[in-house]
């Protein structure tokens, strides 16, 4: 069984989500010293990344029951 298009997305958006994540809640001095420039426009937000990976999650959800991924 191959993968399709939209499983390969959900995949890489899931892998960025959760890396979102894992940056926002235990790395935020790494990210603001890192990427100083971006993260003045772009601050690390706990409630939008929670927020993100709520959704990739709702939307993986809906592909597993049209039975487009796994």
């Amino acid at each position: 069984m191959g993968f399709t298009l939209e499983e390969i997305l959900w995949y890489l958006v899931l892998l960025d989500s959760l890396s979102v994540n894992i940056i926002i809640w235990f790395f935020p001095k790494w990210y603001e010293k890192r990427f100083k420039n971006f993260s003045k426009y772009f601050p690390a937000s706990k409630g939008w990344s929670l927020w993100y990976l709520i959704l990739v999650l709702w939307i993986g959800y809906a592909l597993l029951r049209l039975d487009i991924i796994l």
